[in-house]
């Protein structure tokens, strides 16, 4: 099936369906891997002749079945931000299952942290008011103890999602720590038990599995009882952080300015004396 795919003339529309049923077999023998690499290659594949907006949708939905079933969760969530990325204001009502499989993927994978791009795709502004889309904002912009009262109040809607209380948790746990690691540079041990109800000798063990991560950089010094930052990976990225970035830049370039004038007077008579 490959090889046919790949003999076909780029301009063919069979590519399509020979690819769409190539997905399905690459899944029933678990071989994602050689026929799926990644979204902006699958858009290469039939750059010259592109599918029907409602052939991609099939496809992606197919895709992202299959990358869950072959364990590829990273994967398979770019996928439904692209199936989701396909419907206009006009349809996007009718996105409600695909807005929901996307967000409980997002939600349900131990390495997707940066949820706050889900927010913005249409399907998903769809379901504002709904319980699914605030537990969504839990998770982007919320602590461990607003996603504690959500869960209490709403224990049978999440378990009945799917989700698992226990991996929600200690999601939540890493994302409240790496909001409070934007705004203190240095936190005590005593600060952590609490915002992140853990029990003392939870919190070493805890800071290590963070920084396996390798989201936040810091250091621990256990005779001070304290965590030391030095940086994190944003949990939501809007204006103010595009603003602080473009002053970090800034900053780097007038000291890159400075450097080349300093060198400039440094090299400047060294030239002058050998004329």
């Amino acid at each position: 099936m490959w090889l046919l795919f790949q003999s076909l003339d780029e301009t063919s529309p069979m590519r399509y369906h020979v690819y769409f049923h190539l997905v399905q077999i690459a899944r029933s023998v678990d071989q994602m891997k050689h026929v799926f690499k990644d979204v902006n290659h699958l858009k290469s594949q039939f750059a010259t002749c592109p599918p029907s907006n409602e052939q991609m949708q099939k496809l992606l939905r197919l895709l992202h079945e299959a990358l869950l079933a072959s364990k590829n969760s990273e994967q398979a969530s770019k996928v439904m931000v692209e199936l989701l990325g396909t419907y206009t204001t006009e349809n996007a009502s009718q996105a409600r299952e695909d807005a929901q499989r996307c967000i409980l993927a997002a939600l349900a994978d131990p390495k997707t942290f940066l949820l706050d791009p889900l927010l913005a795709l249409k399907p998903v502004r769809f379901l504002e008011g709904e319980l699914i889309h605030d537990l969504l904002s839990v998770f982007v912009s919320e602590k461990l103890s607003s996603y504690q009262q959500f869960y209490q109040n709403h224990k049978e809607f999440v378990n009945g999602l799917g989700l698992n209380h226990e991996q929600n948790t200690k999601k939540m746990r890493l994302l409240t720590f790496m909001q409070l690691a934007e705004d203190n540079p240095e936190m005590s041990f005593q600060k952590l038990q609490e915002e992140l109800q853990l029990k003392p000798e939870e919190v070493e063990p805890f800071v290590i599995d963070v920084l396996k991560t390798k989201l936040v950089r810091a250091r621990m010094d256990q005779s001070a009882q304290k965590v030391h930052i030095s940086s994190t990976m944003h949990r939501t990225f809007g204006q103010p952080q595009w603003l602080q970035l473009r002053d970090i830049l800034l900053s780097w370039k007038q000291n890159l300015v400075s450097v080349q004038e300093g060198m400039g007077a440094i090299v400047k008579p060294k030239i002058e004396a050998k004329k």
